[in-house]
């Protein structure tokens, strides 16, 4: 699902009656996996998931914990393979963690999408109880674009928390199926 609307905003730091135009958008991804939410919450609740995504190294070259254990207030700097369009790294700061929902949302704070004029991004990861042996992962981005800007609007995609949920399905699968035959 992609949606798109723009809003008229006040431009105070010019001090005059002229309004800009900001881009908002929101983009979510959802998959369906066959493991206990549990298990996949493990994963997507901890810094796990960071490890299992350095270790791949498809998306994102190196992972650095500047703060935290984890939990809220966390800040990772993120490093993207050499070649990544857009931008080189960035920082993101988990800005809630609630353990019963299965809710995780982290914001972008520092390089990266907020270099190429975008004032808001954020990354929210929910792990979804079907039954007591599958679960959906959603994630959704959302997004505040300067109108200036706008056409950097496509560096905002879905591609990469795809490819996340589907390195952490099979993660998750592989694992379960080691389980079950020891």
């Amino acid at each position: 699902m992609v949606a798109w609307c723009w809003a008229s905003t006040l431009n105070t730091s010019q001090n005059s009656s002229a309004e800009k135009l900001k881009m908002f958008g929101q983009l979510s991804h959802e998959l369906e996996i066959n493991v206990p939410a549990s298990e996949a919450w493990e994963l997507y609740g901890t810094l796990r998931l960071a490890k299992l995504v350095e270790e791949d190294g498809t998306l994102i070259q190196k992972i650095e914990l500047t703060e935290g254990d984890g939990g809220i207030g966390t800040i990772l700097k993120l490093t993207f393979p050499p070649g990544t369009p857009g931008f080189t790294d960035y920082k993101e700061k988990f800005t809630k963690l609630d353990n019963e929902k299965r809710l995780k949302e982290a914001e972008v704070i520092e390089g990266g999408y907020l270099e190429l004029g975008f004032t808001f991004y954020h990354n929210r990861f929910e792990v979804i109880e079907m039954d007591n042996d599958s679960c959906i992962l959603r994630s959704t981005i959302e997004y505040d674009v300067k109108e200036e800007a706008a056409a950097n609007a496509s560096y905002a995609t879905i591609d990469a928390v795809a490819k996340l949920a589907e390195l952490a399905k099979n993660h998750l699968i592989k694992n379960k199926v080691s389980k079950d035959t020891h």
